[in-house]
C-alpha cells in the first residue's frame, strides 16, 4: 500500500465548540488550529490520531449538519469510524460515550474488530473500532448486531 491511511475527514457542524470538546473529553482529542478562511465560516482541525484528524466547518447559514438520514441513505459518506489505540483505550472511550448517553454501550464482534457505535455532536453517528483479540486471521466474519462475548455481561 502506498497511503498509511487516511488523513482527515472534514465534516459540516452547527457548533464548533461543542463538535471540538466532545471529542476532547471522549478521545482525548486535540484542537491544534482554528482559522476563519471567509466571512461567515469557521475551520478548525482537531487531531484524533497520530496522523488523522477532523477538518470542522461551521458556516453560517449552512442547516446541513442538522439533516439525519438513517444509515444507508446517507450519500456518498454514510459514517465514520475511529480506531482506538487499545483495547484498554476501547473500554476507556466507550465508557465515556455511556456516560455521556452517546452510546447503550453495545459492542459487535465483526470477526476483525469490535466495535460501538455512537451518536456524537449534531447527531453524527459514528464508531469506535479495535482489533479483536479473539481473532485469528482468516477467522470467520459477523454480521452487525453480532454481541461481542468481551463485552457479555456475567
Amino acid at each position: 500500500m502506498l497511503s498509511s491511511g487516511f488523513d482527515h475527514v472534514a465534516v459540516l457542524t452547527a457548533d464548533t465548540d461543542a463538535f471540538a470538546q466532545f471529542f476532547v473529553e471522549v478521545f482525548e482529542a486535540e484542537v491544534f488550529a482554528s482559522l476563519e478562511p471567509g466571512p461567515g465560516m469557521r475551520l478548525t482541525l482537531v487531531k484524533v490520531g497520530p496522523d488523522s484528524e477532523f477538518n470542522v466547518f461551521q458556516i453560517d447559514g449552512n442547516a446541513e449538519s442538522t439533516k439525519q438520514t438513517p444509515m444507508g441513505g446517507r450519500g456518498r459518506l454514510d459514517h465514520l469510524g475511529l480506531r482506538a489505540g487499545s483495547l484498554d483505550d476501547f473500554r476507556t472511550i466507550r465508557q465515556r460515550l455511556m456516560d455521556r448517553g452517546a452510546t447503550d454501550g453495545f459492542v459487535t464482534d465483526f470477526g476483525p474488530v469490535l466495535s460501538c457505535f455512537f451518536v456524537g455532536p449534531d447527531e453524527l453517528e459514528a464508531e469506535v473500532c479495535v482489533p479483536n483479540p479473539d481473532w485469528a486471521p482468516g477467522g470467520p466474519l459477523h454480521p452487525p448486531g453480532t454481541p461481542a462475548a468481551l463485552f457479555q455481561s456475567a
